[in-house]
């Protein structure tokens, strides 16, 4: 049941050279179109890729089919569009984690995201937001518990979706700078995380909001603050962290399309514009803004940009919380 109000939840958001295939480029695409997804169903990032997949066969004239292949905090699924033929067949999403954090969590990569890998324009954003089971937590602010957490002997638990994910690096700084004793209980997705949650196995977990909105929405999950820079808009009601006390403490949940390195500049072209057609439907972006997440549109270069901006801040967060994954 709790597997399938995070999908609902999330439902509410809703090696071939170019130069060398010239006029299958120009004919792109002549068959479905293969989405590679590196998370297990019914997360957020898999359950926006299907959004987005079928609107983009609409607009593409052929199906865009979802295929989940999780592992290694997202590098097997990664690493398999990067290991593809360069020729638009094959495509994949990419999170902050599996284009930016993995690098620095790791000891090897099967792939290098800059060299293998191109970005075909920004997808998603999301805020995290710090929640606690309504019927176990007696904090009813983020104030009262830390207040809370500092008196328990022992400290808290708080439980996250893997070692190194942003919600194990986000819940790290959030205790470091709080001074607040916690044990991290890391789980595989937020399918594993919510029940835990509910059944007082861990204490705190700071997680996705798209995964959450339903159960805060039903009060069964009380939600302490987002870390987007403003409220949420559909959860006006939710303080941002500054509000909540931590100032300074913005971290957003992103994701971007991406393609084998090579893929014709023809194709990525066709891509980028049918991504920001669907990005910028009203209906569409509202599904996802109810779900949790806001749509996003950009160029190709931009997307890469963006992950290149970030790459400090998240070494750091690496560093300091002392993650460490094979």
């Amino acid at each position: 049941m709790i597997r399938r109000r995070t999908m609902l939840g999330a439902a509410a958001l809703a090696a071939a050279c170019p130069l060398a295939r010239p006029a299958r480029a120009a004919a792109w695409p002549d068959r479905p179109v293969r989405l590679v997804v590196p998370y297990p169903p019914g997360g957020s990032t898999d359950v926006i890729a299907r959004l987005y997949a079928e609107r983009l066969g609409a607009l593409l004239g052929q199906p865009v089919v979802v295929e989940n292949k999780p592992g290694a905090s997202g590098n097997i699924g990664t690493d398999a569009v990067a290991k593809a033929s360069a020729d638009g067949s094959t495509i994949g999403v990419a999170n902050v984690s599996g284009l930016v954090i993995n690098p620095f969590l790791f000891d090897s990569m099967p792939f290098d995201p800059m060299r293998d890998l191109k970005t075909l324009g920004m997808v998603y954003e999301m805020p995290n937001v710090a929640v606690v089971a309504a019927g176990r937590s007696p904090a009813k602010t983020l104030a009262e518990f830390i207040d809370w957490a500092r008196a328990r002997p022992g400290g808290v638990t708080y439980g996250s979706t893997g070692i190194g994910q942003t919600t194990h690096l986000s819940s790290a700084l959030l205790f470091g700078r709080t001074q607040v004793e916690a044990t991290h209980v890391p789980y595989r997705g937020a399918a594993q995380t919510i029940p835990a949650l509910l059944a007082g196995d861990v204490d705190f977990t700071l997680d996705n909001l798209a995964s959450y909105v339903p159960l805060i929405k039903e009060g069964r999950i009380r939600a302490l603050a987002v870390t987007s820079a403003e409220r949420w808009p559909t959860l006006p009601e939710v303080p941002t962290m500054a509000e909540a006390g931590l100032a300074d403490f913005v971290v957003t949940v992103w994701g971007t399309f991406i393609a084998p390195a090579g893929t014709p500049r023809p194709v990525v072209e066709r891509l980028n514009a049918a991504m920001r057609e669907v990005a910028a439907d009203p209906a569409f972006r509202q599904r996802l803004l109810e779900g949790g997440a806001l749509a996003l549109s950009s160029s190709p270069e931009d997307a890469a940009a963006r992950a290149e901006r970030e790459r400090p801040m998240w070494r750091e967060l690496v560093r300091s919380s002392g993650a460490k994954a094979g």
